[in-house]
C-alpha cells in the first residue's frame, strides 16, 4: 500500500489534525491554510524577543517551507532540529508531532510511528494526543502486505486502528479508523481464506474447516464470511458429515440469501428439492445465534 496518492478522505483527516496542532484552525480548513495561515504567514514570527526564539523560529517556518515545497523528508528533519536543540520549548512538543506528520507524507511509516510514539509517552495529556494515536494507526495500515504474505503487520494496524476507536470514542477520528478497522479485519479474514483453500485443494479437510471455522467465529462481519460458509459445507460434506454442511449451507441460506456461494451450497446438500435445516446444536448455529 506504500507509495501511493493518499486518499481525499484520509487527507481531510491530516488536514484538520494538522489545523489542531498549529493554529487550531476548524476542521474543514485546507492543508496550505492549515501551514501557512492566511497568505505566506509565518508559524513563528521571527522577531521574536531571545535569540533562542529567534532559532526555534527559524527552524521551525524551516520545517514549514520543506513541507509546502513536498520535501518531507527534510521537513522531519528540521522540526527534529528543533525538539533536539530546544527540548524545553513549547514548540519541540508540536515539532515531535509534525515529524511525524512530515514522515507519513514521505511514505516513511516506521519513523512516523516512532515519532508519534514518543509523542504519546513524553506528552500522554496533550491536545492532539488523540491525533498522534490515529497516525500511528495509518502508518501501520499503510504497511499492510498482501494476504500472500505474513500478516504481523495487517494485525498490528487492526490494534491500533481499535485503540484508536476505543480511547477517543468521540474524536474526529473514529469513524475513519472504525472503517479501516473494518478493512483490516477482512485482510485477515482473506488471509485464512487462502490458507483453507489450499489445504481444501489437497484434501487435508479439517485443517481447511479450522481456517473458515476462524473466518466465521472472529470475521463474521467480513466479505469473505459467505464463501466461508460455503467452504465448510463443501469440507463436510467431503468428511461425510452431512449434519453439519446442511447446518453450513441453511445459515448461508438464512444470512445470505442472494449470494450466489448459497446458491452453490444448496446444490450440494438439497435432498428431493428441499432446502437445508440448520442443526441449532451445531457450533454454526451458535456462531450467528440461530
Amino acid at each position: 500500500m506504500a507509495q501511493k496518492l493518499k486518499h481525499t478522505a484520509r487527507l481531510g483527516f491530516l488536514a484538520a489534525g494538522l489545523a489542531a496542532i498549529l493554529f487550531a484552525q476548524p476542521a474543514h480548513a485546507n492543508l496550505f491554510s492549515d501551514l501557512f495561515g492566511s497568505g505566506d504567514k509565518p508559524a513563528l514570527s521571527p522577531d521574536l524577543g531571545k535569540s533562542d526564539d529567534q532559532q526555534v523560529a527559524g527552524l521551525y517556518n524551516e520545517g514549514l517551507a520543506q513541507m509546502a515545497k513536498g520535501s518531507y523528508t527534510t521537513a522531519a528533519k528540521r522540526f527534529g532540529d528543533v525538539e533536539r536543540q530546544f527540548p524545553y520549548s513549547k514548540w519541540a512538543t508540536k515539532a515531535l508531532l509534525m515529524q511525524g506528520f512530515s514522515y507519513y507524507q514521505a511514505n516513511k511509516y516506521s519513523d512516523s510511528v516512532d515519532a508519534c510514539q514518543r509523542f504519546i509517552t513524553l506528552h500522554p495529556g496533550h491536545q492532539d494526543i488523540a491525533y498522534a494515536y490515529y497516525l500511528v494507526a495509518l502508518s501501520q495500515y499503510e504497511q499492510i502486505n498482501d494476504i500472500t504474505r505474513d500478516q504481523s503487520q495487517t494485525q498490528a494496524a487492526l490494534d491500533a486502528l481499535e485503540e484508536v476507536s476505543r480511547r477517543f470514542p468521540d474524536s474526529k477520528y473514529a469513524a475513519d479508523a472504525k472503517q479501516r478497522a473494518l478493512l483490516a479485519r477482512d485482510h485477515l479474514a482473506g488471509k485464512e481464506m487462502e490458507v483453507g483453500r489450499y489445504y481444501m485443494k489437497h484434501g487435508d479437510y479439517m485443517a481447511g474447516i479450522n481456517r473458515f471455522k476462524n473466518v466465521v467465529t472472529n470475521y463474521q462481519t467480513s466479505s469473505q464470511t459467505p464463501e466461508a460458509l460455503y467452504r465448510l459445507t463443501e469440507g463436510y460434506m467431503a468428511l461425510g458429515i452431512r449434519s453439519e454442511a446442511q447446518t453450513a449451507a441453511a445459515v448461508l441460506g438464512h444470512n445470505f440469501p442472494h449470494s450466489v456461494w448459497y446458491q452453490d451450497a444448496y446444490q450440494l446438500v438439497a435432498s428431493n428439492g428441499q432446502a437445508p435445516v440448520a442443526n441449532n446444536s451445531s457450533w454454526i448455529a451458535r456462531a450467528f445465534g440461530l
